[in-house]
């Protein structure tokens, strides 16, 4: 059976399939709970991070991503540093943009579980959403400032 795909994306295939098996590897060397916390800073459920993390899934890693993945993933330099190489081999023009990107720094506060799953998601995502607007408002604070 041949296979239908244009050699160029069975190229990027490959090639995205090797900073996902570097991803995995990564992760399964840290503590149980790593997949868990990186979901909840990601705000996404598991099922995405098994995608992101298998190289059988071409799906690509989204850049914004990226750095939230060092943080809570505790990458080495040296493991950042194949990563990004692996990475920008499989995506030349968003490999920039990862670099440029804004370093996070992962905190961990505890919600109560109300007893809904859904319930607890929607909190969750309010409160992502919050620090997030709080964030836009202080750089866009400090944009001000610097033009004063």
């Amino acid at each position: 059976m041949q296979n239908s795909m244009p050699p160029h994306e069975q190229d990027n295939s490959s090639l995205v399939a090797s900073y996902k098996k570097l991803l995995s590897d990564i992760v399964d060397r840290r503590p149980s709970g790593t997949r868990q916390r990186l979901a909840a800073a990601l705000s996404k459920n598991r099922s995405f991070i098994s995608q992101i993390c298998s190289p059988s899934y071409s799906t690509p890693i989204p850049a914004n991503h990226l750095d939230v993945i060092f943080e809570v993933c505790r990458f080495s330099t040296a493991e950042r540093a194949e990563f990004l190489e692996l990475y920008g081999k499989a995506h030349p023009n968003r490999r920039l943009a990862a670099q440029k990107s804004n370093k996070v720094k992962a905190y961990t506060f505890y919600l109560p579980d109300l007893g809904d799953e859904e319930l607890n998601r929607d909190i969750h995502a309010l409160v992502t959403d919050f620090v997030r607007q709080i964030v836009d408002l202080a750089k866009a604070a400090g944009r001000k400032g610097k033009r004063s």
